[in-house]
Order: structure tokens, then C-alpha cells, then sequence
């Protein structure tokens, strides 16, 4: 089989890697990749078509690989309805259609759709008026959260701690200077205390075969949002993930099928959406069970550079069952242990940082703690002979690590992480530990 793979981050080297393992994967391609792709065993990179749309040129590229299925990672073109457009020339696709895709797009929708179908979630209230925003935000006082509706690259929440910090986040949200158009529309939350958690699932929704509809949840992983240590400082794109969660109750897993899973399929089944790939789950773990913050229609990272590697199963093999229609018979066997994965980070990160540093590798402490390294922002260097790569993003890389303990993961990702440098570079030194998830 030959599989092509949409976007160029870490998790998408994550994907390709896993898919790169199966027996009966001989290629995959990477459109574009990174520089982790590049030299990923059975992986190849393609750039897709300069001035030509994204979709065009990936379905296009897809049709010359004569491609058996594709996996779509990053949320943009998913939204944009990539899917959709693989699908009409037949080729099967991870990752839903445009109309299951908006579940992410627009934060109103899906809040609508959780209210419909009864999924536990936080109260809101969704304002397109900055008078009438500011008006709900001074009757319901802080904290209290701020998300802009369209799809913002993560910086469109504002979890305002004061009344100060909600009125500015509205302002910066709706005038556009923030996160543009995408905040035009605001979806205004309650704050809800406790802890978050990830699931991931795999989702095989057609709606021409309802009968077969299925989600199958992977293990519960955690992000770590914050910059530094002790869940402070400004918000990333994610410090680091860890999978599976020793704080998380199989109560709590039973109380999130029933209350948040469970309805959230009744719903993608009655409202006919074509939804065929993965879901993110962002859950807040209240002291009344699990809440839904949030959809994402695609895997998470870093989580996903976690949770992977912790699969004793054929990656592609799910896939192809959830494009088929057979995902519900299809059993998911995890590792017995846990996976650590800090991620290094360039200096100045979330704000104004550096590219093209080149990037140094101990391999020797890596191989010795068994470590995957994924490569997010980094790429080839041109001017090398050798396989030299130099950053060209905020998050380089995420150092993953498997331990049958959570203590020997850990220490098997740091020994590993140690030996990874370049200028500027810098990491988290407590992922999973005590104290450094973020709690409300």
C-alpha cells in the first residue's frame, strides 16, 4: 500500500512513522513533511504545487502517487474540505468531511451540537455584538472563559482570571487584533475547576451505513500548555504530553463514554455528518465527573507523539477500518507503560525566535534511552552533505519516551532530551510530574 499524509508538523511525523511500521505500508508521502519525514524510514516528501490552493495540489499529487488512502493531520484544510474533495475521486480518506470538520471550526456550532445532543459540557452564551458581550461578562463576573469561534492556531481562548483580563480579551478578540476575522464571533463560557485531559479517538461515521457507526476511545493523555515549569508562564502550543494518566479513574473513563462520548456519536449519526478519521476530546475533570471544553477533529499535538507509540496494534490497519466501515470490530491493544514526550522548544517561543539553527544530536544518549525523536519545526539544511537539520519553527522537536513505570519513561526522556541542542534551545524539566498540569 502507498499513503499520503497532509501537514508538516509533529504530529504528522508521529502518524507517518506509525504508518511507516505496518508490513503492508511500502511508502508513505509527506506533503510537505519536515525534516523528521525526510529521513523517516519508507517516508518521502513532496511540496505541493507553488500557487496552487493546498487541496488542489494535494489531491492532485495523491492521484500521481496513485495513493490507496490518505490521512489528513492539521485542522485547516479539513475545514476547508479537503476530505471532501479526496473522496470525490475516490480516494479514501482520515479524516472527516467539511461538515464534521466545522465541530472545530466554529466554537458556536459545536457548542450547539453538544447542547442538542446532551453532552456535559460548560454553560455559554455566543455574542456576534462587543456591547452585548461586555454586558453578559459584567452580569457574570470572572473567571470566566473567552473563545473566539473560528479556527484561531490556539490563540483564540482567553481564560480570564479577572474582570479586567475578560473585558480585554473581548475587546482584543472582536476588533480583529487578536486573532482576526476569527474573532468576530465569540463564544463565552463558564469556568469550570478542575483538571484537564486528552482523549483521542478513532471515529468511523458514514451515514449511508448509520448501522456501523462507532468511536473507540485511546488512552487518556495531558498536554502541558504553560511555557514553564509548574504550569507557568505564557500559553504554547503544547511543552510536552504524557500517556496514559495514573490520576484518571476508570469511573471517570465510564462517566466521559456515557456523558460525552455516547451522545456526541447519537449526534454525528442523526445529523447525517460523513465523519470518518479522528476527534479530540478536551475534557475538564470537574468534582461532577468529565465536562467537554472542546472538539478538535483531528489527533492532538503533542499528545499524539505519546499515544502513538504506545499502540501495539497496525496503525494503518485502523485506518483502513475506519475508512471501511469496520472500525467497530476492530480491537485496540496498548502497551503495558507509560510514554513521556517533552518537547524542546526555540528561544523566544510563543513570541518573536530564531530559525535556522542547526541542530545537535547525542545519538548515543538517545539510542540508550530508546527514545523517538519527532521533528516538528525543523528541516533539512540545504547547505549540508549530511543530514544536518536547523529549526524552522517555535516547537522544534518532542523527545518520546516508553517506560513500563512512569518514573522510568521519565527519566529515560530526559537522560534523552539532554542530548538534543541547538541555540537558543529550551524544554520543560517537569513534564508529568506533580504540580505541572494546569488545574482551574
Amino acid at each position: 500500500m502507498k499513503v499520503i499524509v497532509a501537514g508538516s508538523g509533529g504530529r504528522e511525523h508521529a502518524i507517518s512513522y506509525r504508518l511507516a511500521l505496518s508490513s503492508k505500508v511500502d511508502e508513505v508521502i509527506c506533503v510537505p513533511g519536515n525534516g523528521g519525514t525526510e529521513f523517516e524510514a519508507k517516508c518521502r516528501n513532496i511540496e505541493p504545487e507553488s500557487g496552487v490552493p493546498f487541496i488542489e495540489s494535494f489531491v492532485k499529487i495523491a492521484k500521481a502517487e496513485k495513493a490507496d488512502f490518505a490521512v489528513i493531520g492539521p485542522e485547516d484544510p479539513l475545514a476547508d474540505g479537503i476530505a471532501d474533495a479526496l473522496w470525490n475521486e475516490n480516494i479514501p480518506t482520515v479524516g472527516p468531511k467539511s461538515k464534521g470538520a466545522a465541530l472545530e471550526a466554529s466554537k458556536d456550532l459545536s457548542k450547539v451540537f453538544m447542547k442538542k445532543y446532551g453532552v456535559a459540557c460548560a454553560d455559554s452564551a455566543t455574542f456576534t455584538e462587543k456591547d452585548k458581550a461586555i454586558a453578559y461578562v459584567k452580569e457574570k463576573g470572572a473567571p470566566i472563559v473567552i473563545k473566539a469561534d473560528g479556527l484561531a492556531a490556539g490563540k483564540g481562548v482567553v481564560v480570564a482570571k479577572t474582570l479586567d483580563e475578560a473585558l480585554k480579551a473581548v475587546d482584543e478578540l472582536m476588533s480583529g487584533s487578536a486573532v482576526g476575522d476569527a474573532g468576530k464571533k465569540l463564544v463565552i463560557e463558564e469556568y469550570l475547576q478542575g483538571v484537564e485531559i486528552s482523549v483521542l479517538a478513532a471515529v468511523s461515521v458514514n451515514p449511508e451505513k448509520p448501522e456501523a457507526a462507532c468511536i473507540k476511545p485511546f488512552l487518556p493523555a495531558r498536554d502541558h500548555k504553560r511555557l514553564l515549569d509548574g504550569a507557568k508562564g505564557p500559553n504554547t502550543g503544547g511543552m510536552g504530553a504524557v500517556c496514559p494518566l495514573s490520576d484518571v479513574t476508570g469511573e471517570t473513563m465510564r462517566q466521559f463514554d456515557e456523558r460525552i462520548l455516547k451522545p456526541t456519536l447519537k449526534g454525528l449519526i442523526e445529523e447525517k455528518i460523513d465523519y470518518r478519521g479522528f476527534i479530540f476530546f478536551g475534557l475538564m475533570i470537574t468534582k461532577d465527573g468529565p465536562k467537554a471544553l472542546e472538539y478538535n477533529v483531528r489527533l492532538g499535538d503533542p499528545e499524539t507523539q505519546a499515544v502513538l507509540p504506545l499502540m501495539d496494534f497496525d496503525f494503518a490497519d485502523l485506518c483502513k477500518s475506519i475508512t471501511d466501515g469496520t472500525l467497530s470490530s476492530f480491537e485496540l491493544k496498548w502497551k503495558e507503560g507509560f510514554q513521556v514526550a517533552p518537547v524542546i522548544v526555540s528561544g523566544g517561543y510563543p513570541l518573536k525566535y530564531a530559525k535556522g539553527k542547526a541542530i545537535k544530536f547525542d545519538e548515543g544518549k538517545i539510542s540508550a534511552s530508546k527514545a523517538k525523536v519527532f521533528i516538528a519545526g525543523a528541516v533539512k539544511d540545504k547547505s549540508s552533505t549530511d543530514k544536518t537539520l536547523v529549526t524552522s519553527g517555535g516547537r522544534v522537536l518532542a523527545c518520546s519516551c516508553f517506560g513500563r513505570t512512569f518514573d522510568e519513561a521519565w527519566k529515560a526522556a530526559y537522560d534523552a532530551i539532554s542530548g538534543i541542542t541547538f541555540d537558543g534551545a529550551f524544554y520543560r524539566k517537569d513534564i508529568g510530574l506533580p504540580g505541572a498540569a494546569e488545574s482551574n
